[in-house]
Order: structure tokens, then C-alpha cells, then sequence
């Protein structure tokens, strides 16, 4: 199942010596942002399978373990990233374990999507504003009665026989380019990780449930393993989602716990509360 490109990232082991150390950057050890994260979890190495799953809440540190893998790694980005003023010091000390990262390896985060999104929908805009012009342009052709005085006038009686002889939907579509292929927020960003996940690579995910529907994210969570088992695909995926927390084999940090440990997906808090839900709730099933 799968490849394993990384193996391995080991994590600056103390924080605050290594912090203390920069003295023309360091302002207060509370800034030094990476740095005091993952000691306070006591959190050394992460250790890598075909598909690794980072879980945890808002500043467990999930994304901030993406994006030091992806600068230590060189990987393909898609959107702006900025890190703090230590990020850079900080992944410099970080040490991976890996093999050769083929060229298409990347990571993909919700802000790709939304940079997507916006700009089909930007595209689709213009050609609107394009179709409606054309429409004018079809309807003073077709009543137009000027005689054609010289071969100048070539380029208006193709023009005019163009719009005298089409319907208008038939004249705007020969000069118009097809619209872009848009869909709902949940199809676009299907969409976006199908196009962009390829075959023997690794790959970076943050979050790629946002925008997704329960169905649409069981089908990711199955496109993903596909790539892994299939498909020769590396997956480091940060995620809350129970659909993406149960890929088969994959190995689940859970980075809310104290100390950081590989946990089965059933035991997370945060499945733990749907299924207390379903239960609760069971007997309006059965009705």
C-alpha cells in the first residue's frame, strides 16, 4: 500500500535553549512561534506510513506540522505561505528521513481551493460580460441594411451574413469559449483534489474536508485511500473529519493528547461526539 517518500521528521527537541539562542531575532519566548509547540506535547518525531493522519483542534499544531514538512521537504506550493519569524530557523533544525520526493509532490490546503474557486468564477464572469456584448454585436448585424461599398467591407459581410444566417445562440457560441466547468463549492472542490492528485508522489492536505458535504467527503476519503493502495500515492493529511479518520491503515496522531500518540480513529474525542449523538438520537432511525 502505498510509498513511503518520508519516512521521518524529527522535531527541535528543546524549545527553549534553541529559542534563547537567537538573540537578534528573539523579542519573548511567547513569540517564538514554532518553537514551544510540540515539546509541550511532548512531541519529538513523527513517523510516516503510506497514509498519516494528523487530528487534533484548533492550535494542536496539525497545519504547523504540514507546513514544516512541506518547507524541509521543498514541496510545490499553491498559495502564498508566511511563517513567523522563527519558522524558517525553526525547520532548519527539524531533520527528515527520506528518500527521493518526486517532482509532483505537493501540498494542497483549503486556500488552494478557495484561490480555485475564485478564479472560475472570475473566468465565468468574463465570459458572461463577453456573451452579452456579443449578443448586441449579433442584434445590430442582423438588422444591418448598409450596402457594402468595397473589398474593406469584406470583414462586415461575413460578419453580417454570420448573424443573418445563425440563430443567436449559434453565433455567440463560435465566438465564444466554452464556460468554465463550474460547480457547487463541494464539486469544485472535488474537483480541485482529483485534478490535483495524481500518481506516485506525496502528498500535503490540510483540512480538505472544508466545503465537503458528509458524501462527497466519504468519496474523497475513498479517492485518497485508492491513491495510496493503488496508486503508488504518500498521504500526510491534517483533518477532522471521521470519513478521512477511517482510511483504512492509516497511521492517526492525535495531537490533542498529552503526550502525542498513534490512537485507533474510533477513540478520538472528536468521533467519540458523533457517535454519542447517534446513539442519543438512535430511536428516530428506527421510525
Amino acid at each position: 500500500m502505498g510509498n513511503l517518500f518520508v519516512r521521518k521528521l524529527h522535531l527541535v527537541p528543546d524549545s527553549r535553549d534553541t529559542a534563547f539562542g537567537m538573540d537578534q531575532k528573539r523579542t519573548c519566548y511567547n513569540g517564538v512561534y514554532p518553537f514551544k509547540i510540540f515539546p509541550a506535547k511532548e512531541l519529538s518525531a513523527l513517523e510516516f506510513a503510506p497514509v498519516t493522519i494528523l487530528y487534533g483542534g484548533n492550535g494542536s499544531g496539525k497545519t504547523t506540522l504540514l507546513n514544516i514538512l512541506a518547507e524541509k521537504l521543498g514541496l510545490t506550493r499553491h498559495s502564498a505561505f508566511s511563517g513567523s519569524a522563527f519558522f524558517a530557523d525553526y525547520v532548519s533544525m527539524c531533520r527528515a528521513e527520506f528518500g527521493v520526493i518526486p517532482l509532483d509532490s505537493q501540498i494542497l490546503t483549503s486556500d488552494d481551493v478557495s484561490d480555485y474557486l475564485l478564479h472560475l468564477r472570475a473566468l465565468n464572469d468574463g465570459i458572461t460580460a463577453r456573451r452579452e456584448e456579443l449578443l448586441e454585436e449579433y442584434t445590430r448585424l442582423k438588422w444591418d441594411t448598409r450596402p457594402f461599398a468595397s473589398l474593406e467591407d469584406y470583414d462586415r459581410w461575413k460578419a453580417v451574413t454570420d448573424a443573418k444566417t445563425k440563430t443567436s445562440s449559434k453565433f455567440v457560441k463560435a465566438r465564444l469559449t466554452r464556460d468554465a466547468d463550474m460547480f457547487s463549492n463541494g464539486e469544485t472542490a472535488m474537483h480541485y483534489y482529483t485534478q490535483r492528485i495524481t500518481e506516485n508522489a506525496l502528498y500535503l492536505i490540510d483540512e480538505p474536508e472544508n466545503s465537503l458535504s458528509a458524501a462527497y467527503q466519504r468519496q474523497l476519503a475513498d479517492f485518497l485511500a485508492d491513491s495510496a493502495r493503488f496508486f503508488g500515492c504518500q498521504l500526510v493529511i491534517a483533518t477532522h473529519s471521521p470519513f478521512l479518520l477511517a482510511i483504512p491503515g492509516a497511521r492517526v496522531y492525535d495531537l490533542d493528547s498529552l503526550p502525542v500518540q498513534v490512537r485507533p480513529w474510533t477513540e478520538l474525542e472528536n468521533v467519540r461526539v458523533y457517535f454519542d449523538f447517534f446513539q442519543e438520537h438512535k430511536d428516530a432511525f428506527s421510525r
